[in-house]
């Protein structure tokens, strides 16, 4: 009778420990490298937490995956643009509390661990974590055949930031008459890929380059813009699409808004589907990544901050009473 080990049944542990090792060497030079007293190697991290700057300092956590997306990266082999939807489908969701993202963890699941693979995934997300000033301080990498089948892989991410309670942002902030500014995505983001995936089935590698197109990160836009006007909510367009929007509205007010002209892609998903515009804007997000909720005076502002981060933005509606 042979014998049977961890090995046999499909999981490395040795390649786990070399991908742990590989990352904890290149832990130097990240956004708040100083904070962190623990990381990557232990148990748990470790993080410094005192922020003398700040009267009432409140933790702001998220969670969030990157949905089906994950199957066109591993038919096609690029890792690489699934590390940044990971990172900033969280960055995003949190700066919307008007919080500081801080730190960064993984999840990282696979049938059989790949290390090229794995590694590629995990420079490309550290990449993405020093744009949204966030330092990876660990995460969990999880070799499980018989769950995944061959090649297949599966991320999510966890992040934390901080916000003074008096800088955070909602609902309790929002007026009637405030302005509704639209700022542009990179394309389709990390939403509505189970339906993607059969629009776009018959002629895939015409659109792949346009569909792994990373989500885009909004931190040092919002960072920016915070410190020259007064912000009172930000609304990340994700599945939905602008119904994610009334979150960030008191019960007794509405949004307004008037449609724009989709982008490319998504003219081309219209025509293939027949979606209305109505269904369109609440399935995708058509074109908006973020919604800044600002007063009137500052919309001017907020369309030249976008400008010069390289984004499109434009004026899209107004809160209302009702």
């Amino acid at each position: 009778m042979s014998v049977m080990d961890y090995k046999k049944s499909g999981v490395s542990v040795e390649a786990g420990d070399e991908l742990v090792e590989w990352l904890a060497q290149g832990q130097k030079n990240q956004p708040h490298q100083e904070r962190l007293i623990e990381g990557i190697g232990g148990f748990a991290s470790l993080f410094d937490i005192s922020f003398p700057e700040m009267t009432q300092p409140l933790l702001v956590t998220c969670t969030d995956g990157v949905g089906t997306k994950v199957k066109l990266a591993s038919r096609y082999n690029r890792p690489e643009p699934i590390a940044q939807d990971l990172v900033a489908m969280c960055a995003n969701d949190l700066i919307c509390t008007g919080g500081k993202p801080l730190l960064f963890l993984d999840y990282y699941a696979t049938g059989k661990l790949d290390l090229d693979f794995a590694k590629r995934f995990l420079t490309s997300l550290k990449t993405a974590c020093s744009k949204a000033n966030m330092v990876l301080a660990g995460g969990e990498t999880a070799e499980m055949p018989g769950v995944y089948s061959q090649g297949d892989f599966d991320v999510a991410g966890f992040a934390v930031g901080v916000v003074d309670q008096s800088q955070r942002l909602g609902p309790h902030l929002v007026q009637e008459g405030d302005a509704l500014v639209a700022v542009s995505s990179s394309g389709c983001h990390s939403n509505g890929y189970s339906l993607l995936r059969k629009i776009f089935e018959n002629d895939l590698d015409q659109w792949i380059d346009e569909l792994l197109i990373p989500t885009a990160l909004y931190v040092d836009f919002f960072l920016s813009l915070r410190k020259q006007i007064a912000v009172h909510a930000l609304a990340h367009i994700t599945g939905g699409g602008l119904e994610n929007v009334p979150r960030v509205l008191p019960s007794h007010l509405k949004m307004s808004y008037q449609m724009w002209e989709f982008p490319p892609i998504f003219q081309e998903i219209q025509k293939r589907t027949q979606m209305s515009d109505l269904e369109m804007v609440k399935t995708l997000n058509c074109g908006v990544g973020l919604v800044c909720v600002v007063p009137q005076i500052s919309v001017a502002k907020v369309l030249t901050q976008a400008q010069q981060f390289g984004f499109q933005a434009w004026e899209m509606g107004k809160v209302l009473r009702g």
